[in-house]
């Protein structure tokens, strides 16, 4: 008995092994309430008040989201009112292979604001550092801003 050659499979992709990952991990302190920050992660007018970018967001668990003009997509997985916020999370340069990336928000309430602890699993190592300063530059610095003005 020989091996023979088998014939190609058409219409599939061709293997491309998994991105190699990183869990990105930042705390930041915001000058405002645990409800409003918690807020201004799903309602698309402060979103979009806060980074300048549009943003849509079906505000369930299991809802899909869509933020920095289209940039970055993903689903709401989880969602407690004002404490925590999960979500799949990906954006457009997002390698093929790679599933999305898992954020969890949580807020926690302290003296004169909150702070707000982020964590991000399965993120493409070649691109979390690109992600880590996106958090800062389009999101803690901006929130500080907007909840700082009523201040």
């Amino acid at each position: 008995m020989g091996l023979r050659a088998r014939k190609p499979v058409t219409g599939t992709k061709p293997f491309a092994p998994p991105a190699e990952t990183v869990t990105i991990r930042q705390s930041e302190f915001i000058p405002a309430a645990p409800s409003a920050v918690y807020d201004a992660f799903l309602n698309a007018k402060t979103h979009a008040a806060i980074t300048g970018a549009d943003a849509i967001f079906e505000r369930r668990e299991g809802g899909k989201f869509s933020a920095a003009d289209g940039y970055i997509t993903g689903k709401f997985l989880r969602l407690q009112n004002s404490r925590r916020i999960v979500q799949e999370w990906k954006t457009a340069e997002w390698p093929v292979n790679a599933p999305p990336s898992v954020l969890e928000l949580r807020f926690m309430p302290k003296e004169n604001g909150t702070e707000i602890s982020l964590v991000q699993t399965q993120v493409p190592a070649n691109q979390a550092p690109r992600y880590r300063k996106g958090w800062t530059e389009h999101y803690w610095t901006p929130l500080k801003k907007y909840f700082n003005k009523d201040r």
